[in-house]
């Protein structure tokens, strides 16, 4: 028969376990996960591809008022505009599941780059989820900025401006511009990490 001790050495042991999460988020300072996908027009997308070159990743939404709050001003792809053109690297990330908000067929992503005209290098799907959970994606937007050797220098919020009013924009401290900016000169990251701030990650049930 189980003793008391073992029982409850046994309950904790279970409690550890249960609260362990079930995907590690990437930190900063290390080389960022590797992923392979394929993008929007077909293209096979792998991250480590671009080793020698900075590159942001962003995880979206179109349905999300954050998201849309970037887009519908511009706001968004300017900075995809003023980056991109540097050969710096931009994957737009769409974790959303089938039959959940801002899900996305190919057909569709495409359709909404073009609409919105987006400057990202390339829009991929993940709709099981798998991206999204290996770099622990919490909202859209989700920003991620990995330097040339490959290592992740920032993460978290596109700017300071937690609400969903476009107006905020133009005072707001732009996170990615500003990380970008100091690898650009040679310097480190002053804010390497802010918490991110959005709708969830509409991930599989």
């Amino acid at each position: 028969m189980m003793t008391k001790r073992l029982f409850i050495c046994t309950l904790a042991a279970l409690a550890m376990i249960m609260t362990v999460p079930a995907w590690a988020a990437p930190k900063i300072g290390e080389i960022a996960p590797d992923f392979t996908a394929t993008d929007s027009a077909g293209k096979e997308q792998k991250l480590s591809n671009y080793k020698g070159k900075i590159v942001i990743l962003e995880w979206t939404n179109p349905e999300c008022p954050f998201v849309k709050k970037q887009y519908d001003s511009h706001n968004m792809q300017k900075l995809q505009g003023e980056l991109t053109a540097t050969d710096i690297v931009w994957l737009s990330i769409n974790s959303s599941a089938e039959g959940k908000q801002g899900y996305e067929t190919a057909e569709a992503a495409n359709d909404y780059m073009q609409r919105m005209e987006s400057r990202a290098t390339a829009r991929i799907a993940d709709p099981k989820g798998e991206i999204g959970k290996l770099y622990d994606a919490k909202t859209t937007p989700h920003m991620f900025v990995i330097d040339a050797d490959g290592k992740l220098v920032y993460e978290g919020a596109i700017d300071d401006d937690d609400s969903t009013d476009p107006a905020n924009l133009p005072k707001a401290t732009n996170y990615v511009r500003a990380a970008v900016n100091a690898l650009m000169l040679g310097g480190t990251v002053e804010k390497p990490q802010t918490k991110p701030h959005g709708c969830s990650v509409k991930y599989a049930d």
